[in-house]
């Protein structure tokens, strides 16, 4: 070792004086947290100026880069890959290609079929083979790691299933073809959206031949399930026994009680989650709000207490606003009104808080964040999720400590999907990091103004370089795809 070479400082960044939430659940200690190259390198009180930079963090929790395990952003990091969304919510990684809905593979005509039209209003958007789709997100270099899924509702319009019926013989051999290339091409796993119309006539059998492929590459499904009211219970069954049958590990997607009928029900479904998590890898997903949002559907308002319009194409200066306050203009019925406004989605307030309190409490609850990023006017949850999680529900009300807040967005998740080396504050992980302020994080999107960045969250590092400064994005491409090999 030469004279220069001893004078270097051991690593590329040193955060120091903060309080590390691991992401094991465990409490928070005081260290400095050392990265090089794209690792992390040490975890400890470490000599001064052993870092080619150094960042004091002194009262500010030092966690894992944020997992968002539901996510439309398969697009979103393609035509805006500093994905701002994510990044000033502390998220490094995102699941795409949720609730059977993926930009790949895909061999569709216009008009785009709901919800598929959630992530491309036309065929062009989308990509013929998984392949094609990984190269391009490779090429956009987003701000975000990307873990892809395939899905059931992509595969179905692309070998021409009618959606009045279950796939023929033939056209489920042709889509387990496609979903084998996929998984071979690096998706990492399998996902349905069996409450939507072009997918709600798939036999159980249909959907398990599927997910049988994704088992045979250790991959995983998750699900919209079938029923997310009064049918919650059956369709719950349903996805055990399609993921035992298939021998593949199961997620459902976005937990919830949906519709007035079903307020308080939780308790119930939640116990029997439990007793199918007994005997296999089952998990769930959540977001902490009281209102979903999807395509407008005029059969969907009757679950709602009200409903607010996020985007329509024949319609768009209703746009942000309440579908019964258009119906009144109009002089018709409000679901009159859903069919004259489609292609749209909208927002429907349709939970109860203490529904919503008790799925996010549960031990097995992952978040996510569901956000559509080609929505006109968001549900708040696309830029808010994280830190309302964090300040709303862990600090202000208590709901689970902070540590266990931050174990559902990062080392959870990361176990459930099979994510290695991410999830975690350890020597030897990926340094995708979330710097945020305990006492000041919160989010600011709300339903008036759904794009506000949230606050609190500071820095923010993707693969060990710098994509949120000072709460300011950087604009710097160094996410990566995150194959079933992890990396």
């Amino acid at each position: 070792m030469n004279s220069l070479e001893a004078l270097r400082p051991a690593y590329d960044l040193v955060l120091r004086n903060g309080t590390v939430v691991d992401g094991s659940g465990r409490a928070g200690f005081a260290a400095d947290v050392a990265i090089a190259a794209d690792r992390i390198a040490a975890v400890g009180r470490l000599p001064a100026e052993s870092g080619v930079a150094e960042v004091d963090v002194t009262g500010l929790v030092v966690a894992p880069g944020f997992i968002d395990v539901h996510t439309h952003d398969d697009r979103l990091v393609l035509i805006q890959p500093q994905a701002a969304p994510k990044i000033t919510q502390g998220v490094t990684t995102v699941v795409t290609g949720n609730c059977g809905a993926s930009l790949a593979p895909a061999m569709l005509n216009d008009p785009v079929p709901g919800p598929l039209n959630l992530l491309g209003k036309s065929a062009g958007d989308f990509f013929a083979s998984f392949a094609d789709y990984m190269a391009a997100v490779g090429k956009a270099s987003p701000a975000v790691n990307v873990v892809p899924l395939v899905g059931h509702m992509t595969l179905r319009a692309s070998v021409g299933a009618d959606p009045a019926r279950a796939a023929s013989a033939d056209e489920i051999v042709r889509m387990q073809a496609m979903l084998r290339e996929a998984l071979e091409a690096g998706a990492c796993g399998f996902s349905t959206g069996l409450a939507y119309p072009f997918s709600n006539n798939a036999s159980t059998a249909e959907v398990t031949a599927l997910a049988a492929v994704a088992g045979e590459f250790g991959a995983i499904y998750t699900t919209h399930i079938r029923d997310e009211g009064e049918g919650m219970l059956a369709a719950l069954e349903e996805s055990f026994a399609t993921a035992r049958a298939a021998g593949v590990r199961l997620v459902i997607s976005h937990h919830k009680c949906l519709g007035m009928s079903m307020w308080g029900r939780s308790a119930q479904t939640l116990a029997v989650i439990d007793e199918a998590a007994r005997s296999w890898d089952v998990a769930f997903d959540a977001y902490p709000y009281t209102a979903s949002s999807t395509i407008l559907l005029p059969g969907k308002l009757k679950t709602a207490r009200e409903a607010w319009v996020t985007w329509s194409t024949p319609h768009p200066e209703a746009t942000g606003r309440r579908v019964e306050d258009i119906a009144a203009d109009w002089g018709c019925t409000p679901e009159e009104a859903a069919a004259r406004l489609g292609p749209a989605g909208a927002i429907y307030v349709n939970m109860d808080e203490a529904d919503v309190r008790r799925i996010l409490n549960h031990p097995l609850c992952m978040i996510g964040s569901d956000g559509l990023p080609h929505d006109q006017h968001p549900h708040p949850r696309l830029w808010g999720t994280f830190p309302r999680v964090l300040g709303h529900y862990s600090r202000d009300i208590g709901l689970f400590p902070l540590e266990e807040a931050v174990h559902r967005m990062s080392g959870l998740p990361a176990r459930h999907f099979g994510i290695a080396d991410r999830g975690t504050v350890t020597v030897g992980a990926f340094a995708d990091l979330c710097v945020f302020d305990p006492a000041t994080v919160r989010d600011h999107a709300d339903f008036a103004r759904p794009t506000e960045p949230a606050a609190g969250i500071v820095h923010v590092l993707v693969n060990g370089h710098m994509a949120l400064r000072d709460g300011r994005p950087t604009g710097g491409g160094v996410g990566r795809i995150i194959g079933k090999a992890g990396g």
